[in-house]
């Protein structure tokens, strides 16, 4: 029997929007939501305007402010709170049920992925990750998108894409989960350096060769931590990557841009700026390069600028003068 029933726990932009793909593909959609208020407008007015403004919701999304059973669950909120929001929750909710893990980044401390950090707080759930280039007023508008679905048996993902799948929001099914969620998680560092060389002004020809030695980088990466360099070439890698890298739309590359005009990471997040998942990646991708001996230049150099160990055109520079080398 089809699954018919689809929670959203984390009702941001991200995860409203995902609430109104599931909804445009025929599936009864509850989205958790933190608040009573927030969840009788959501229910009673059919918007969420704190996040997405005056775009209108379908009828069926409803919201709630616990989570109750569901055939799918998708988990949408930031990448460092999942293992908090997990917690509020019982396991049990999860068990053999698919959980789509949406948030892309890497744990601090941990150094854990998304789909580690479930296996810690719900062993029992089946997990998904979802990503590619998407974003939220995008989806949430019905302007066409296609992203992954990446999970571990290749019927059951197919199932579950087909399931999410509407006239406008196409989910292609994936065995690779780990490349895609390392690819998901990285992506935002890139975005970051890409975004500060756009602010520094050195350049669409500087910002293109970061990126294509960005997807490099990604793929020593991906391959050390277990996934398959193959996937980068779809739409969670060169796709989100790309879409990441060149458009002001992202956060990161929006936190980037501000980097490369001299502003710290402390100002930018002290002037309100909302949440860029790269800026508590870069770190954690640094220590996992460092642990499974991946040279990852550009990744320490995000890091020293985050840090504002130096301004993006120094560190330019002391890319351009490393030893040369063939193109890999």
């Amino acid at each position: 029997m089809a699954p018919e029933t689809v929670t959203v726990i984390g009702a941001g932009a991200w995860g409203t929007a995902l609430a109104q793909a599931a909804a445009m593909a025929g599936r009864r959609v509850t989205l958790v939501v933190r608040s009573d208020a927030v969840a009788d407008e959501i229910t009673s007015n059919h918007t969420h305007s704190a996040v997405l403004g005056a775009q209108k919701l379908l009828v069926n999304i409803s919201a709630a402010t616990i989570a109750g059973s569901s055939d799918i669950f998708i988990l949408a909120v930031p990448a460092q709170a999942t293992r908090a929001a997990l917690s509020g929750l019982d396991p049990a909710l999860f068990a053999g049920k698919p959980v789509i893990l949406s948030a892309k980044g890497l744990e601090t401390g941990t150094l854990d992925r998304q789909s580690e950090i479930l296996a810690d707080m719900a062993p029992a759930a089946i997990p998904y990750v979802l990503s590619g280039p998407s974003f939220a007023a995008d989806v949430a508008a019905g302007r066409p998108t296609a992203v992954t679905l990446a999970g571990d048996d290749a019927d059951q993902t197919s199932q579950l894409a087909a399931a999410l799948a509407g006239p406008s929001f196409r989910p292609y099914a994936a065995d690779d989960r780990i490349g895609v969620e390392v690819a998901g998680a990285l992506k935002n560092v890139y975005a970051l350096a890409c975004g500060a060389v756009e602010g520094a002004g050195l350049g669409a020809s500087a910002r293109s060769a970061l990126l294509a030695r960005a997807y490099a980088e990604m793929a020593r990466m991906v391959t050390a931590m277990g996934g398959s360099a193959t996937t980068l070439t779809g739409l969670a890698g060169l796709g989100d990557l790309t879409l990441s890298c060149t458009s002001t739309q992202s956060r990161n590359y929006r936190f980037g841009i501000a980097l490369g005009r001299g502003e710290t990471a402390r100002d930018i997040l002290a002037g309100g700026a909302k949440l860029a998942e790269g800026v508590a990646t870069t770190p954690v991708a640094l220590a996992l390069a460092a642990s499974l001996k991946v040279d990852a230049p550009l990744i320490a150099a995000v890091n020293h600028l985050l840090d504002g160990e130096a301004d993006i055109k120094t560190i330019v520079a002391g890319l351009m003068s490393r030893p040369l080398k063939r193109e890999e």
